[in-house]
């Protein structure tokens, strides 16, 4: 198994988005940190 690097961002916009530096054009946004958490996981689970 792999291990990514996750980099979370605020939006100063609001919500939140994050990415994967070590995969170009890996990122994710939500409204909330808990959906925010959830996408990662979902994503985490297709590389598995």
């Amino acid at each position: 198994m792999t291990n990514y690097t996750v980099v979370i961002h605020k939006d100063p916009q609001g919500g939140f988005w994050a990415e994967v530096p070590a995969l170009p054009g890996c990122y994710t946004q939500a409204e909330s940190m808990e959906e925010l958490l959830l996408n990662v996981r979902d994503f985490e689970g297709r590389l598995n």
